[in-house]
């Protein structure tokens, strides 16, 4: 979906897809209610959102302290080939390590960009040595550990 055009929304999807960033167990009545449909209508358009690909889930966000997952590092990975094969194996590689959250290929002085979550120094070290450090093509990284979050959002500013 990346180079589709965007999908064209109204007044009244912006709002359904806004409610439902904030408050994903609303139910359709709930829903209704707060964008003046009747039920039949408003579910007509959550599931037209869903089939567009404008909705693409539904999850349940986890306070990652609240279950011991309190350093979080930002990890930036230069490759010593930046071929279609090395730039595929590596990405192989992190899309099996659940304890990367997020990648991303960049441009400017590192090649990868990674959100790393893990319990305790000792287990980003290990991670680090063990994992990304083994895959093949890796030949710098660098590492900065965030302090605590100023912002994190999970809601898209549809306007």
């Amino acid at each position: 979906m990346r180079n589709n055009p965007p999908i064209a929304l109204d007044a009244i999807d912006r709002r359904l897809i806004g409610i439902l960033q904030a408050e994903g167990r609303a139910t359709n009545q709930e829903l209704a209610d707060q964008v003046g449909l009747s039920p039949s209508p408003c579910l007509r358009r959550v599931r037209r959102l869903e089939a567009e690909g404008v909705i693409a889930g539904y999850v349940a966000l986890v306070n990652p302290e609240a279950i011991g997952l309190s350093v979080s590092a930002f990890v930036r990975v230069r490759l010593d080939q930046q071929s279609d094969r090395h730039l595929a194996q590596f990405e192989a590689a992190v899309i099996a390590f659940p304890e990367v959250m997020e990648c991303y290929l960049m441009t400017g002085e590192a090649d990868y960009q990674l959100r790393v979550l893990v319990g305790s120094l000792g287990a980003f070290e290990d991670f680090l040595r063990h994992k990304l450090t083994k895959v093949e093509g890796v030949a710098q990284v660098t590492t900065s550990f965030a302090l605590r979050p100023v912002v994190y959002r999970t809601a898209l500013p549809i306007g």
